[in-house]
């Protein structure tokens, strides 16, 4: 997988045709405009830096249409991209594992799951093994047409590690196609429920800007204009569902899917999602200075020590029947536990300030 891409030397082609492996493969899309390959493939490469796989390129292992390409090269669409390296891809044959899965729902055609905070969704870097995938595979084991290594069947969207709440899967390949399109087409019901620092001066809001790999930290999103040529188009809607004061407990909406949509969206308007390490929300950033409210805060990320994000609702036309089907799933309790805290604490200081 392209996430292996780091750890693997670079070696110079000796001339002798040594033998090369596929590890990373994609089509360009139709509606691309021309750019260097090095740049393409960095927005496209999580783990890997620009130098790094401009080093691949001249080494021969950037093939576009099987053939190797510098790192000048100019991306067109319809173009066939491939990493290749001198040694073999990590086994990533899914087998199926003894995994718990709450499934709120199953037919024929396909499954909704409420995903655990901490639960990998796919296998990826450093997660080979005990995934939601591998724990599907286990779910349908016994179902002979369900075949986890088949791309046409599986997760039809995901969400990350740490974040909770509903996934639906396809068990046909006619069930992810649907799927997959209504998705695209932007015509499924997606919102979440998200904890932020800070209040906020509207009561809703929507929140637009590119997204991409960030510059700095290849494991983060970074958010670029409206209409530039780096990074995907995304769009998030916001609505004010409960306020602390130094925090504001909201509902977002998603228009797109894009990678960490959400948690970079939030702190590019200055409201980084709290307990979120990744994107700075494991800093004190509202609030006061005494040491009583830091310890306070404290024990708010003991509590939930994760981004406190949770996909609350999904909704979708059945692939096969052409029914609506909508889905809520209840806040877990490190989240329900968190907001119960923070209600305390704003009721006593309230409770202070009135004597």
């Amino acid at each position: 997988m392209a996430e292996e891409f780091d750890d693997i030397e670079l070696l110079e082609d000796d001339g002798e045709g040594q033998q090369l492996y596929e590890h990373f493969r994609i089509e360009v899309d139709r509606g691309q405009v021309p750019v260097r390959i090095d740049k393409y493939m960095f927005e496209k490469l999580q783990h890997s830096s620009r130098n790094r796989i401009q080093k691949a390129a001249d080494a021969g292992f950037v093939h576009v249409n099987d053939k190797p390409v510098k790192s000048n090269y100019k991306v067109r669409p319809g173009d066939i991209i491939t990493l290749m390296l001198d040694r073999p891809h990590y086994d990533t044959t899914i087998e199926p594992e003894d995994i718990p899965l709450d499934v709120v729902y199953e037919d024929d055609d396909l499954m909704v799951i409420n995903k655990p905070a901490g639960l990998v969704v796919h296998p990826g870097c450093g997660n080979f093994r005990g995934t939601l995938v591998n724990a599907v595979a286990w779910h349908l084991r016994n179902l002979p047409s369900y075949d986890p290594n088949d791309p046409q069947v599986g997760l039809v969207h995901r969400i990350d590690k740490d974040t909770s709440g509903l996934l639906v899967v396809a068990k046909t390949p006619e069930a992810k196609t649907e799927l997959g399109a209504q998705f695209f087409n932007k015509t499924t019901h997606r919102s979440y429920n998200a904890l932020v620092w800070g209040n906020f001066t509207e009561d809703s809001g929507t929140i637009e800007g590119n997204i991409g790999r960030d510059t700095k930290d290849r494991l983060r999103m970074a958010v670029f204009p409206v209409g530039s040529d780096i990074g995907k188009s995304a769009v998030t809607h916001y609505k004010v569902m409960e306020r602390f004061g130094y925090v504001t407990l909201v509902e977002c909406i998603l228009e797109t899917g894009r990678t960490h949509q959400i948690r970079a969206h939030m702190k590019h308007i200055g409201h980084p999602m709290f307990s979120d390490e990744r994107y700075g929300g494991t800093e004190i950033l509202r609030g006061e200075r005494s040491g009583s409210y830091r310890q306070f805060i404290q024990n708010c990320f003991k509590l939930c020590p994760r981004q406190v994000l949770h996909a609350r609702t999904l909704g979708f036309v059945h692939p096969r029947t052409g029914k609506q089907m909508d889905f809520t799933s209840e806040l877990p309790a490190d989240i329900t536990a968190l907001l119960e805290k923070w209600r305390k604490y704003v009721g006593n200081w309230e409770l202070e300030n009135k004597n």
